[in-house]
């Protein structure tokens, strides 16, 4: 894509990638939605930690595309999905960057969840 305007403008603020091999799962009201052993932890400053699915190890089905967009200086763009099980739905809870900039580029189409702002959805690690 291109370089991170906001890393250019800020370079104190640093936005880490780890990619573990450890066994990470994602579960919404006690579902697995999401489990693999191939996920980049993101830790940002001033940002709750953040993991990054990649596609194929998370239930495509359940997540619905949504209309809504954000802006990341740091990342790029990000487009959201709706998650829905068993007739539960919640609203842009999933993200991706389709084609970060440069500085991230490999956390292009992999997919985040938002457990922090949704109870019901848990992210749990395993050694």
């Amino acid at each position: 894509m291109s370089k991170s305007p906001g890393h250019q403008k800020h370079p104190e603020h640093k936005v880490r990638e780890q990619h573990l091999e450890k066994l990470v799962t994602v579960a919404f009201n006690g579902q697995v939605i999401a489990e693999s052993k191939n996920v980049i932890q993101v830790d940002e400053d001033h940002a709750p930690r953040r993991h990054y699915f990649p596609r194929a190890d998370v239930r495509m089905d359940l997540l619905i595309p949504s209309d809504t967009t954000s802006e990341c200086p740091f990342k790029g763009r990000a487009r959201y999905f709706d998650l829905e099980v068993g007739g539960t739905r919640l609203r842009d809870a999933v993200w991706s960057y389709e084609t970060p900039y440069d500085e991230h580029a490999d956390l292009a189409q992999r997919l985040a969840f938002y457990d922090d702002k949704h109870p019901a959805i848990t992210v749990t690690t395993k050694a």
